[in-house]
């Protein structure tokens, strides 16, 4: 694919501080216990983790947003917390970001989405769900169409964040991607239970597992993935289909039918949390500001390089970005 310079990468990074994004999604708080193991329970044959600090971080759609400001972006998200400590949590963390809270909606009836986990050695021992996947309510559904069509009033881009966690539904779909395609960018981050909903929409993208399984497929070869993104561009009427793939990169498929491979920019991999929300955050800022898709796709590639690096759930900043392009 045709090389993104530095020189136009700094351009587009400077035009993305005039961007406003909107997210819709599963926000979520990320908690890490980190440690060192030294012995095995007495109890039971598994590892003792002497616990050494512990940190807290937004992820999910709210992580999509962190990335984005941590590029110089501006935005908002529009999810769904329960009436709990880790809903006050959330709502702190957004303002800690510079961006408002009240795009946040209090639903009663379903506690705020918490990933615990711990972590020893850079190693992730295990993980604790404290959540509720059941689909909000027609009530709640109506609070976030009409909170979406007020944000999308100044937005430069839509991104649908979808973790599977209930807030994202075929209703709320329904109702505004025909809006926000009408007027920016729309961007989805995709799983199966929805995946028909999923229109009208700029760029789905998928990671390889799941774009295997959306095209009902089992070939993990180069190949496998342009016939599961043809399949997945046909089936959604999208314009563009981005597939990540772990070590071996992207996939971009466009209107044109030709595949476009980005090799991966990581050095090294620690860890892939929060991986895809710097990916999907990149590439709606980088089409905000009017670059191309292949443009977008490769600063997006060097972001994810720059994240799977850093342990735990992280964001890359604009001159990080920056400086892992060659000076040219």
């Amino acid at each position: 694919m045709p090389q993104l310079t530095k020189a136009r990468a700094t351009e587009i990074l400077q035009a993305l501080r005039d961007v406003y994004v909107v997210v819709l999604g599963d926000v979520m708080l990320d908690e890490f216990v980190w440690g060192d193991v030294t012995r095995i329970s007495p109890e039971a044959p598994v590892p003792v983790v002497d616990v050494r600090r512990e940190s807290v971080h937004l992820g999910g759609a709210a992580n999509v947003l962190a990335n984005l400001v941590a590029l110089g972006a501006h935005g908002s998200v529009v999810g769904v917390i329960g009436n709990d400590g880790t809903g006050e949590r959330l709502r702190v963390g957004l303002r800690e970001l510079g961006t408002y809270d009240d795009s946040l909606i209090v639903d009663e009836t379903r506690p705020s989405t918490t990933k615990t986990r711990i972590v020893a050695h850079s190693q992730l021992v295990v993980r604790a769900d404290r959540e509720s996947r059941a689909p909000v309510s027609a009530a709640i559904e109506e609070k976030i169409v009409s909170c979406l069509k007020d944000e999308l009033k100044r937005a430069d881009a839509f991104v649908v964040s979808d973790y599977d966690k209930g807030v994202v539904t075929p209703a709320i779909l329904r109702e505004i991607l025909p809006v926000a395609y009408e007027q920016v960018p729309v961007l989805v981050d995709p799983k199966l239970r929805n995946f028909n909903f999923y229109r009208p929409a700029t760029l789905v993208t998928p990671n390889h597992f799941e774009a295997l399984r959306m095209s009902d497929s089992e070939d993990h070869s180069d190949d496998g993935s342009h016939h599961a993104a043809k399949v997945i561009r046909e089936k959604l009427g999208c314009d563009a289909v981005l597939i990540t793939r772990g070590d071996r990169g992207m996939m971009l498929l466009g209107a044109d039918g030709e595949p476009v491979y980005v090799e991966t920019a990581a050095r090294e991999v620690y860890d892939v949390t929060g991986a895809g929300d710097t990916v999907i955050a990149t590439l709606a800022g980088a089409l905000a500001t009017g670059a191309t898709m292949i443009e977008a796709a490769s600063l997006a590639n060097h972001a994810a390089g720059i994240v799977v690096g850093k342990v735990g759930t992280a964001t890359a900043t604009a001159s990080e970005l920056l400086d892992s392009f060659a000076a040219n």
